[in-house]
């Protein structure tokens, strides 16, 4: 195993434990309902999954995300680091919602532009562990 490859396999390891235990989170009942409430409006329409069943859908995506992590074959980790990107995406308008609704969510609303910039070096983590070299 070379040093890049040595590194990414630690920066594997380090993002999965931290995705298992950001969905832990989404299944403990007082932090799952604080990020139930965090769901934009725009998602709590008619048809819409409700909050309750997107934060244990993302709970569980984590999970499979931290899998995919530690997954032993090269095009699953790729597809994996794909997904968490999108993932990462798709999940930040939540905390954008909170960032903005300072009184309601207290501390648990990250500043829009710091948790940004936190968004953005986690994909940009998630893209130097999963992308292969050479």
């Amino acid at each position: 195993m070379t040093a890049p490859q040595l590194a990414q396999l630690v920066l594997r390891i380090l993002l999965a434990s931290v995705f298992v235990l950001m969905a832990v989170t989404h299944f403990v009942p007082r932090v799952a309902r604080g990020m139930r409430a965090m769901i934009p409006p725009a998602l709590r329409r008619p048809g819409m999954p409700s909050p309750a069943l997107l934060v244990s859908v993302t709970g569980v995506a984590e999970l499979a995300g931290a899998a995919g992590l530690l997954a032993p074959w090269p095009l699953l980790r790729e597809l994996t680091g794909i997904a968490l990107v999108v993932f990462l995406i798709l999940v930040f308008p939540a905390n954008a919602y909170a960032a903005q609704h300072r009184e309601k969510f207290g501390r648990t609303a990250i500043p829009f532009w710091p948790r940004y910039l936190g968004q953005l070096v986690l994909i940009a983590l998630v893209l130097a562990a999963t992308v292969p070299f050479g």
